[in-house]
């Protein structure tokens, strides 16, 4: 991992947002099209705001989330409600967005129609992600049911992740599609996750998820 320290969050979210932005436009140069995968949260929300006014050709960039909360887009725990809302737009209105949620009462009704739509874009060429202090990344969380599924090596593109403690159904990417990302970019705020993420590094990926794909990755902290 390559560890980036900044002195405060806006000077954070700028540069990653210029890291990001000179990333696809390398991307662009090589393929008619290229996919980025952004995570929810608060936390990318600033980089979000900065790239969204980004000059490059949004028109050839696919957008997808990590993660998303199986709710509907309108609902106040959705993700992409946040993704349209503060990267989908200025500039960045022009992309397309590949959406990790279809109307039906389990993921599993619509997988395979949700998958079918993301595939053809893979692999990722850019990927940011977020950390929790829990080491979760994206919707792989510790002890969460499907959690070997979405870590093995010949591990689906989709996969829905459940646990007793959480509100939702998530669906996620798998650590292979996300691990498979031309470029990586991990986005953390405070102490406890710094220090989350050096221990991760001694546990095995069951334990702290994002083990499994932070190899290479670019690592963007700030308290």
């Amino acid at each position: 991992m390559n560890f980036n320290t900044y002195p405060d969050a806006d000077m954070m979210a700028i540069d990653v947002a210029n890291v990001l932005a000179e990333d696809l436009r390398e991307a662009l140069h090589q393929k008619d099209r290229v996919v980025m995968a952004v995570p929810g949260g608060t936390t990318p929300g600033p980089v979000f705001d900065a790239l969204s006014a980004a000059d490059l050709d949004w028109a050839r960039v696919d957008v997808l989330l990590s993660d998303e909360r199986w709710v509907p887009e309108d609902h106040e725990r959705s993700n992409s409600a946040l993704v349209k809302a503060r990267l989908l737009t200025n500039r960045a209105i022009a992309a397309r967005y590949l959406p990790l949620y279809a109307p039906a009462e389990v993921p599993e009704d619509v997988l395979p129609e949700l998958e079918a739509g993301i595939v053809n874009a893979l692999p990722l060429d850019v990927a940011l992600l977020g950390m929790g202090a829990d080491m979760h990344t994206a919707s792989l969380f510790p002890n969460s049911a499907g959690l070997e599924d979405a870590l093995a090596e010949d591990a689906p593109v989709l996969l829905p992740v459940r646990r007793d403690d959480l509100p939702d159904t998530r669906i996620t990417l798998s650590a292979r599609v996300l691990n498979g990302a031309m470029r990586k970019h991990i986005l953390i705020k405070g102490a406890d996750k710094r220090e989350a993420l050096s221990a991760a590094q001694n546990l095995p990926a069951t334990d702290a998820p994002i083990r499994a794909v932070c190899a290479g990755a670019d690592v963007h902290w700030t308290e």
